[in-house]
């Protein structure tokens, strides 16, 4: 059974929304910030170059001018880097990863002015920019993350501004310290493990609660009796006393 010893993060949104700038900035700052651990090391996964370079597209859509992955076959691909850890995912799909190895799903949020801007400099034709106009207004993809992992992983973040990029990056570089403070062991590659795992953390803390509380009942039985035996030597001490 493996084990990762670093996070796997999902950085997802509407296209335009700044997730490459977002990826790459981050692996440098974390790279930099575990320069002197040489254990420890990030990888920015730019899904749509990795689809072309693993051959996993499988067709082209021309309306919208773009590649329709092999989903299968991507994740066949990607699953034992992910299981290494480590990796910074970009992608506007986040859905398709599999639970067991994302730890952190970060679903970047742009305004509509500055995201309708953007996707014009790329040059999309009127269906895709719409398409993806749309996607934003109904939070798609955010809705996607939120039904696809447990909400605890799943963060949304403002991305109109190099300053909120800056801010974002500090936050995420932030949690993966954290993150790997917590769990110095790495956590393991499968679900139902992670969950044991959980689990007997949880009832470890339980026994130890039921072992504070066994400790309180012995101690309040024991000032019980030794409050009955005071009494009863006062009670002698009077029955003397009146003799």
């Amino acid at each position: 059974m493996t084990r990762r010893q670093t996070p796997n993060i999902i950085i997802t949104g509407t296209p335009g929304c700044g997730k490459s700038s977002h990826s790459q900035s981050l692996v440098s700052q974390l790279n930099q910030d575990f320069a002197k651990d040489t254990t420890i090391s990030f990888k920015h996964f730019n899904i749509s170059e990795i689809a072309k370079e693993r051959d996993c597209i499988e067709s082209y859509d021309a309306k919208l001018d773009t590649s329709v992955v092999d989903e299968d076959k991507l994740l066949d691909s990607l699953e034992p880097d992910l299981e290494k850890g480590g990796v910074i995912v970009d992608w506007h799909c986040c859905d398709i990863f599999p639970e067991r190895l994302i730890d952190l799903v970060v679903v970047l949020r742009t305004d509509n002015s500055n995201l309708y801007d953007r996707l014009k400099t790329r040059n999309y034709n009127d269906l895709k920019l719409q398409e993806n106009l749309d996607c934003e207004i109904m939070e798609v993809i955010l809705q996607e993350a939120r039904d696809s992992y447990i909400p605890d992983i799943v963060v949304e973040l403002r991305s109109d501004s190099a300053e909120e990029m800056d801010e974002n990056v500090e936050r995420i570089s932030s949690w993966v310290i954290k993150w790997i403070e917590d769990h110095p062991n790495g956590v393991s590659n499968e679900l139902e493990k992670q969950y044991h795992d959980d689990d007997s953390e949880e009832e470890d803390s339980n026994e130890e609660d039921e072992y504070e509380l066994e400790q309180e009942e012995q101690e309040e039985e024991e000032e019980r009796e030794a409050a009955e035996e005071e009494t009863n030597e006062e009670m002698e001490h009077t029955e003397d006393i009146a003799q």
